[in-house]
């Protein structure tokens, strides 16, 4: 079912079928969920809604304590996948074409939010453009993103709709061309009509078993145990105020005075065989402890939180495989983050490569196929004991020159290096230096050569 079939069926035809297309049920319950996310995320919580009490006769406002762990559990999950840039690897002409492309767009730090986004509210949007003689992407918010699909769940357009200052707004990909709407004044009027280079934009989203055609936020799988958390230390605390106060309680007689005084340093004068004392509650601190740490451990574990991140486990003396084993499941739920990430970057690959064609510049398919993104998670390691390692294998012919660079902590861009590396080389070669470091490069040298024979 191609687009004009999909109108016709369930649109009966109108031109201004994308208004319809965007207040449809469906549509309009995704986006008020990615808004009530959003409003989790602002600070407004479920602990807030608490109503006031009755305590001694008077209205009593309950403690409502406001845990920011959400923030701090999506900051780690995109800082451990993403912190160090990407690293486009492949063929060198096709590299160093889209290593340019990836530095004049700020690609990493786009890759950046559409992680920290697509994590928030499951699914983020990209549309991949030419501006002049610079290809660059622009980000569409998941509550102004409108996917269309067929019955083959096909994405066959696009909607980015969104209002300013009353005003509706619409942009309408398609396959061929771009179209900008708005109500200004009253009516649905085009404002503009444009040829649509790239195609339609990009869909990243996470897993949804309900809907494959939608993500899910990771904030979903949290928010009940944030919200206990949150109900928990907050009934604690007010607990601590109100019924662990001690009331004065005497038993026998006073010799003088009427009742207790209310001034600090007095004393009183009971007969003899008389007590006092204060009576209060006990606060069973072992049983708040527990409950405490049973969620935030429940909670750290759903979200893939390794324990040593947060300073919960003591560590001296760590080899590197022991921090990994450690930071096995923070690995495991990057590799995942990593496979959605990744697929939408393949699908920018191929966009560049079409806008590429229509500048002139052309590559095989040889060429394409070879182009691949290496991820350096931000995992905690002793980099003097990994670089020893590819020392041990490269001495031994195990190791080659290129695959030492990609897994050297200190180099970000492989490509740059072994260019660096290669002008290195001349240089050295060109001044008839005859000394250790020459003996080094021409022995690296050998070796390539081998490799390559």
């Amino acid at each position: 079912m191609n687009l004009q079939q999909y109108i016709k069926e369930y649109h009966e035809g109108r031109s201004d079928w994308f208004v319809e297309e965007v207040q449809s049920v469906s549509n309009q319950q995704r986006v008020l969920n990615v808004l009530n996310l959003k409003d989790y995320l602002n600070g407004q919580h479920r602990i807030l809604q608490k109503p006031n009490e009755k305590f001694g006769g008077k209205e009593y406002v309950p403690r409502k304590i406001v845990l920011n762990h959400a923030l701090t559990l999506l900051n780690f999950q995109t800082s451990f996948l993403l912190q160090n840039p990407i690293t486009i690897t492949g063929k060198e002409r096709i590299v160093k074409e889209y290593q340019k492309i990836n530095r004049q767009g700020k690609y990493d730090r786009l890759n950046y939010r559409i992680l920290d986004k697509m994590l928030k509210y499951g699914q983020v949007f990209e549309y991949v453009y030419l501006d002049k003689n610079t290809i660059k992407s622009k980000l569409i918010d998941a509550s102004e993103g409108y996917p269309v699909y067929n019955h083959d769940n096909e994405m066959i357009a696009f909607i980015q709709a969104y209002m300013v200052d009353g005003v509706d707004y619409y942009v309408v990909y398609t396959n061929d061309v771009v179209e900008a709407y708005d109500n200004k004044g009253g009516q649905l009027r085009m404002t503009g009509r444009y040829a649509n280079l790239s195609g339609l934009p990009i869909v990243y989203k996470t897993t949804n078993e309900v809907n494959e055609n939608e993500g899910k936020s990771e904030l979903e799988n949290w928010i009940s145990i944030l919200d206990s958390l949150e109900d928990l230390i907050s009934k604690a605390t007010d607990a601590y105020y109100k019924y662990i106060t001690g009331v004065p309680v005497i038993t026998g007689q006073q010799i003088k005075g009427e009742g207790l005084p209310d001034v600090i340093g007095v004393g009183l004068n009971l007969d003899d065989g008389a007590t006092f004392e204060f009576v209060s509650n006990k606060f069973d601190s072992n049983a708040f402890d527990t409950l405490y740490e049973t969620l935030l451990n429940a909670l750290y574990t759903v979200a893939h939180l390794p324990a040593i991140a947060v300073g919960r486990t003591d560590i001296s003396n760590v080899s590197t495989e022991a921090v990994r084993i450690l930071y096995q499941m923070a690995l495991m739920k990057a590799g995942q983050n990593e496979q959605y990430i990744r697929e939408g970057i393949e699908q920018r690959f191929e966009r560049i490569r079409k806008l590429l064609a229509y500048k002139g510049v052309t590559f095989t398919d040889d060429e394409f196929d070879s182009l691949g993104v290496v991820f350096s998670y931000q995992l905690p390691s002793n980099d003097k004991e990994v670089i020893e390692n590819m020392k041990a294998l490269r001495e031994v012919g195990g190791l080659s020159l290129q695959t030492m660079i990609e897994q050297n902590p200190y180099v970000n861009d492989v490509q740059q290096e072994m260019m660096r590396l290669k002008e290195e080389n001349n240089t050295i070669y060109s001044g008839g230096v005859d000394n250790k470091t020459q003996d080094v490069v021409f022995n690296e040298n050998v070796d390539v050569s081998r490799e390559n024979t």
